[in-house]
């Protein structure tokens, strides 16, 4: 029986973990908290930092083969691991290029791939100095997640919100639409892609608020973005699974925006919405199983569940009981211990032929099911 180890243990990891119990797999996971969503999941559970490089080694000498759930792994532990023989999806080229966005940014230009223009800067002074450059998007080289470390300046004003730590500035791209596609490589360079989905995010938060899949594209729009997407990942040389985020802008350019080297939050619809998911598509290559089936199955809108503002603490789901009672809706908790403002806790996804009646039951899920703390702060 093949021994995957996951680096990482939250929602990603967790569902990666329900997937992977439908195949002769052993699982093991790496996380510093015990309490994670993934731990109650796996087969073997290693508290460690996943940041540390000796804690990287030592767990990777215990498994066949890795995968990462979040790119903010030690890249000189994975780096030790591949020297010793051990596979890691994707593999340490990869990851470097992308967890560092200064050095995904001038891979997209090395490569020929469109993205918007961009100046790499060092410190607020660096930034300070780049006001002719605006209106842009600053984001930090290193460490964002999930909303984090982006900010939009419009205006000389805006800089004083700026981050004083080396960053990427990107010229404002006017978007008509973002959309995503997740690309599958398995070890022989086989590929697959997804069917693009088309994100609405929070303004305020910079996090997904729903999406829809299939994107409302045209051809020519639809073959734009496949081309881009497929050439980000062949150009990345390594098997995996990478979900390649594009911004549509209103003269029908295409944009790579940002690449991530696994499981992706634009992808959950693909549980119940697509023949093979992409979880499942993730376990096929780090197992050497064939790829799967990406096509839809029905036309699908997936809602995230984002802790409620005012609340912290042990989540209460309210309206749960009200949401499960829809049909074609499927809820999805992460299984996280506590609740703050703007967390991701779960998500749901409605299933149906008509696009509005989607948007309708997408309304409906957002005005019942709440994740609200025990205490209000």
């Amino acid at each position: 029986m093949k021994r995957i180890g996951i680096l990482g243990g939250g929602q990603l990891g967790r569902m990666l973990l329900q997937q992977a119990a439908n195949y002769p797999l052993e699982t093991w996971v790496m996380e510093n908290d015990p309490a994670c969503p993934s731990a109650s999941l796996c087969q073997h559970f290693v508290q460690g930092d996943i940041r540390n490089r000796e804690d990287v080694i030592a767990f990777g000498q215990q498994v066949d083969v890795l995968t990462i759930e979040i790119e903010h792994v030690s890249l000189e532990g994975i780096q030790a691991l591949e020297e010793s023989g051990k596979t890691v999806f994707p593999n340490s080229h990869a990851l470097g290029i992308i967890r560092d966005k200064s050095l995904q940014k001038s891979f997209y230009v090395e490569h020929g791939i469109p993205t918007a223009a961009f100046k790499i800067i060092q410190s607020l002074a660096e930034l300070k100095a780049q006001a002719d450059f605006l209106p842009a998007v600053q984001k930090l080289a290193t460490g964002g997640y999930d909303g984090r470390g982006v900010q939009i300046l419009h205006s000389r004003a805006d800089m004083q919100k700026g981050f004083d730590a080396p960053s990427v500035l990107e010229k404002l791209i006017p978007v008509h639409k973002e959309i995503a596609l997740i690309v599958a490589i398995d070890a022989q360079g086989g590929q697959s892609i997804f069917p693009p989905v088309e994100m609405v995010f929070y303004p305020n938060l910079n996090l997904l608020n729903y999406q829809s899949c299939p994107a409302n594209l045209s051809k020519t729009e639809l073959w734009k973005a496949e081309a881009v997407a497929l050439s980000v990942a062949r150009n990345l040389c390594s098997p995996g699974l990478f979900a390649v985020e594009l911004l549509l802008d209103t003269a029908g350019n295409v944009f790579v925006n940002e690449t991530a080297p696994r499981v992706h939050n634009s992808g959950h619809h693909s549980i119940e919405g697509n023949y093979c998911s992409q979880f499942d598509m993730l376990l096929r290559i780090v197992a050497g199983y064939p790829l799967g089936n990406t096509e839809a199955i029905l036309p699908s809108l997936m809602v995230n569940l984002l802790g409620e503002e005012g609340f912290a603490g042990a989540p209460r789901y309210e309206g749960l009981a009200e949401v499960l009672q829809m049909d074609n809706a499927y809820v999805h908790l992460y299984g996280k211990r506590e609740t703050r403002p703007g967390r991701k806790m779960g998500h749901v996804t409605l299933l149906g032929n008509d696009r509005q009646g989607l948007l309708h039951k997408a309304s409906l899920v957002k005005q019942m099911l709440k994740v609200r703390g025990e205490r209000e702060i």
